[in-house]
């Protein structure tokens, strides 16, 4: 038994936070029938890289273990089987601009109405409220707006984006939090909820250290690369290779650090025993570990000084670290059978349970594949009505 079996969720979202949300839900056991426009679906069916036989590698990474039907929710007659749809199930997730869905009869009042304990999520780039609600936005307008991106990068270098979709993301997370977090609230009161869920309001809650900062001393931190603004050394040092370690240590490492890397006249020096007088002195002795480090390869000394207890990492590539042992020994990449790509590499979900069944990467539907067994079936609808639904483009 899966942990989420028996919890169906009427996902009306497209490309990445809302898409991620379910497919964490749907390994986890839920029943997630992914609603997509006629003849296009999902526009992230069409984004690139393409797998051998064409099909998006993108749609694949977050569209796994649903199924697809196809609905126009601009035809009335889509609008009520949408509704109808909703009343058999637990949750109901959208990311259209607000008020959108109530355009389509398919806003939270209507749907509620007609299923009180539906969990109905909306996932916008603004919120419903507020003066920008009616903005359109992506990733990187999120990470540019919420202040990531002045964070992000070289203090002599602009601004730059995080190397992964860090705005979807996050807020993919949070959707499956909020999602869960409705769920168990209907479990107590038996009543559904309304979730006003921003994805720029997820961003913003990620400075919290940097906005703790600016609270307790008024100041606005800027960009510090690798180096931790409060800790020295925390950093990446190029090594003699030309690959990159990175080295975090606290008071209790100093010993360790000066003694692999030879810095004996650091060791002796008592005052820089404490982070706060290495902070001050960061110039000092980033230059000298820097030196120091750069006649090293990075494979050995990453083992010395692990092995005194130094916590240091290499700066991995995506291949390295998806190849590495460990990786391995946690089963973090799996596979599924696609029925036209074959075997597909992908990651898996990272939760391991002891009393119920690990989650399995499933395979990701070909638009509109359950369309009419969903209709036929949830809904009683005979064949030749589904026919001219489909002649008509409803579905």
């Amino acid at each position: 038994m899966k942990p989420l079996e028996g919890i169906r969720i009427l996902d009306f979202s497209r490309v990445l936070a809302g898409p991620m949300a379910t497919q964490i839900l749907a390994e986890l056991g839920a029943e997630v029938t992914k609603v997509e426009r006629p003849g296009t679906g999902d526009e992230s069916r069409l984004f690139e890289p393409r797998l051998p036989r064409g099909e998006s590698a993108y749609f694949f990474a977050f569209n796994r273990a649903k199924r697809s039907m196809t609905l126009n929710l601009k035809s009335p007659e889509g609008q009520e089987i949408a509704a109808r749809l909703a009343e058999t199930h637990d949750v109901v997730l959208e990311n259209f601009l607000p008020g959108e869905m109530d355009r389509f009869n398919l806003g939270y009042d209507a749907l509620s109405r007609r299923n009180p304990g539906l969990v109905y999520v909306s996932n916008t780039g603004f919120g419903q409220t507020g003066p920008y609600r009616l903005r359109n936005g992506y990733d990187t307008i999120f990470q540019a707006l919420s202040g990531i991106m002045h964070l992000t990068g070289h203090p002599d270098a602009p601004p730059a984006k995080a190397g992964i979709p860090v705005s979807d993301m996050t807020s993919g997370l949070w959707i499956a939090i909020a999602i869960l977090t409705g769920l168990v609230g209907r479990g107590r009161s038996g009543r559904g909820c309304h979730v006003d869920l921003s994805m720029m309001d997820v961003q913003t809650s990620l400075l919290a250290l940097a906005a703790a900062r600016l609270f307790a001393l008024g100041e606005d931190i800027g960009r510090s690369g690798t180096e931790h603004p409060g800790r020295v050394p925390s950093a990446a040092f190029q090594c003699a290779d030309g690959t990159w370690l990175h080295i975090s240590g606290s008071d209790q490492h100093w010993d360790d650090i000066c003694g692999v890397l030879g810095l004996d006249d650091l060791a002796a020096d008592a005052a820089l025993r404490k982070n706060a007088a290495r902070v001050a002195a960061r110039e000092r002795v980033m230059a000298d570990m820097r030196q120091a480090i750069a006649q090293r390869e990075r494979g050995p000394l990453a083992e010395a000084l692990r092995d005194r207890g130094v916590p240091a990492g290499e700066v991995n590539t995506v291949r390295e670290i998806l190849s590495d042992p460990h990786s391995e020994a946690r089963g973090v990449v799996g596979t599924f059978d696609h029925p036209e790509e074959g075997t597909v590499r992908a990651l898996r979900t990272p939760l391991r349970f002891a009393g119920y069944e690990d989650p399995v990467i499933g395979c990701p539907p070909p638009l509109g594949a359950d369309t009419a067994a969903l209709l036929a079936g949830e809904l009683g609808m005979p064949a030749e009505t589904i026919d001219r639904l489909r002649n008509e483009g409803v579905i």
